[in-house]
């Protein structure tokens, strides 16, 4: 795995953790209603965060694995024999 394929993991790791700490916090029914809306307002976000870090993932894993599209004005190179 790539340095950057990597650093995106643990990101997403760190993430999941935050998410599932607030969900924890949301289920307790220990907050106060205000505290519950900024508990919810901040797993959307995190959500958000993981979204776009788990398609930046897809994107360089797609990547890493689809060939090149041929570029107009390139000649195909000769086949190894």
């Amino acid at each position: 795995m790539s340095d950057q394929m990597s650093e995106l993991a643990q990101q997403m790791g760190e993430l999941a953790t935050s998410l599932r700490d607030t969900a924890e916090r949301l289920r307790s029914g220990r907050l106060e209603p205000e505290a519950a809306l900024e508990a919810i307002d901040e797993c959307a976000q995190l959500a958000s965060r993981v979204a776009r870090l788990g398609a930046a993932m897809d994107e360089r894993a797609r990547a890493a694995v689809e060939p090149l599209p041929d570029l107009p004005g390139q000649l195909p190179l000769p086949s190894a024999q």
